[in-house]
């Protein structure tokens, strides 16, 4: 698959087959994500990633999380409880989680520059996991924003910032192509 074709083809994918991706195949695919633009060759991106029973720890941290913020009921009641459940069954059947992180800059263009890099650095690993056949989703969770899921996963909220978590795996099913909106109704072209 050639370049243009990975990047009109690859779709955000939202079910996974429960196969893993071999470890070294993850391996190669951030290494091509890290041949991102980097400002100053900083290349800013972490990455935990989190498979087989690793998952278990980071979707309780999750659910917890979502209790913290008030999106989860705390109750016993049994519509919070199987909702609860019906949540951590979804994302224990995904492969494999990937949180991606950067260490925070206190100088507001840094931080910028940080952020496009590690964005850069995601959409090459998307298209990289494509060619493989390796299937994504880039989710920006209301939980990155919580101090105490940070912490739990051993990021220091003020250190730290999570850009996004990414559900990876092989495509169950790939969403049909919802065309774009025409670049013309978007580009202004200014001659003067």
């Amino acid at each position: 698959m050639d370049i243009l074709q990975a990047i009109r083809e690859r779709r955000s994918i939202h079910t996974f087959k429960r196969e893993e991706v071999p470890l070294d195949r993850l391996k190669e695919i951030f290494t091509y994500g890290s041949y991102a633009p980097t400002h100053y060759m900083k290349e800013p991106w972490e990455i935990k990633l989190y498979q087989e029973q690793g998952k278990v720890n980071f979707v309780e941290n999750i659910i917890e999380s979502y209790q913290r913020i008030g999106m989860l009921k705390t109750d016993n009641d049994v519509k919070t409880v199987k909702m609860i459940d019906s949540m951590k069954d979804f994302l224990l059947r995904i492969p494999h989680h990937a949180v991606v992180y950067y260490e925070k800059e206190t100088d507001q263009v840094r931080a910028e520059e940080e952020n496009a890099a590690v964005c850069a650095f995601i959409q090459n690993a998307q298209l990289a996991g494509w060619e493989f056949g390796v299937g994504m989703l880039w989710t920006i969770t209301p939980f990155i924003h919580d101090p105490g899921f940070a912490r739990a996963i051993g990021l220091e909220k003020d250190r730290h910032k999570i850009a996004a978590v990414l559900q990876i795996g092989y495509p169950k099913s790939v969403p049909r192509d919802k065309g774009r909106t025409p670049i013309e109704q978007k580009l202004e072209v200014i001659r003067d």
